[in-house]
């Protein structure tokens, strides 16, 4: 019987890049149950199995580290030197001090927090970087040409490959592609979550920008949902799937811009994860499980 592998998913470009639609989020790599550190072993080998599985899309944050666990650092022990076709997505403007409390950086600290990824990367250049509009910019609220401006020059300065910005409204987007190109759009979306950024996906597409939502496994039904956890449950029982996985098929049903990245720092889990990049919904399931959200 044939692997299946992330290739299963289909492709999309990335600015220049090529990547399969089924990437990996390292968020929770650092973080072991109980919000512990994780066993680095094991998340060396969850990083090393993505890539053999076809993931070539590794989205990943220098905030992102619990204790002695990095997820930046771990991406770079398990994974250099890169292969040629993996593509690192990192995000900016939050940050954390060296007490481990959260903090959102000014313009002028952009630079030094994407020189912080390239040191624990190990990289001369970033491939992308997206503007996490945080404390200082409320999504859906405040301007972000200062802090666009600013990754838009150290792209000019070839730090930076390619641009996205994240946790924004249309409104953002908008704003940002007046300023430089922008090749993804991050938020946190799925089945049950924020489904008000339907308009944004479809804006996204009309622009060929990426969508990728972060945390599309996760979310409770909305409020009014009809029968939610039946047609989940019906459906993955179709595909002799779990649910997660029809959560995951579900997001890249929504259009051919939108990526997923699942993250997880269990071999089983990220093998079941990169499985759900092949299945294919009928527009009837896919029906059926709009009545969630």
């Amino acid at each position: 019987m044939n692997t299946i592998t992330a290739a299963d998913s289909g492709t999309w470009q990335l600015g220049d890049r090529t990547v399969n639609r089924l990437g990996f989020g390292a968020m929770r790599l650092p973080m072991g149950p109980g919000g512990v550190e994780r066993d680095r072993e094991t998340a060396i080998t969850v990083l090393r199995r993505a890539v053999e599985l076809g993931v070539n899309h590794i989205d990943t944050a220098a905030f992102y580290f619990v204790g002695r666990r990095s997820a930046n650092e771990l991406i770079n022990t398990a994974l250099a030197p890169y292969p040629d076709d993996l593509v690192i997505t990192t995000k900016v403007g939050p940050g954390r001090d060296p007490s481990g409390d959260f903090l959102y950086a000014t313009p002028e600290q952009l630079l030094g927090q994407v020189e912080e990824n390239l040191r624990q990367l190990g990289r001369e250049h970033l491939d992308v970087v997206n503007l996490r509009i945080g404390a200082a910019l409320d999504r859906g609220t405040g301007p972000l040409a200062d802090w666009f401006g600013a990754l838009a020059d150290l792209r000019e300065q070839g730090l930076i490959r390619h641009l996205g910005i994240s946790n924004v409204g249309p409104e953002h987007l908008t704003e940002a592609l007046a300023i430089a190109p922008v090749v993804c759009v991050q938020n946190q979306y799925g089945l049950t979550t924020r489904r008000e950024d339907d308009a944004l996906v479809d804006l996204c597409a009309q622009h060929g920008v990426a969508f990728v939502p972060f945390f599309a496994v996760g979310g409770a039904p909305m409020p009014g949902a009809v029968d939610a956890p039946d047609a989940l449950e019906q459906v993955a029982k179709e595909l002799d799937a779990t649910p997660a996985q029809v959560r995951i098929a579900w997001t890249l049903h929504q259009g051919p811009n939108v990526l997923a990245i699942p993250g997880t720092g269990d071999p089983a889990h990220l093998e079941e994860n990169v499985a759900a990049g092949a299945l294919r919904l009928t527009d009837d399931q896919l029906a059926r499980l709009d009545t969630i959200g």
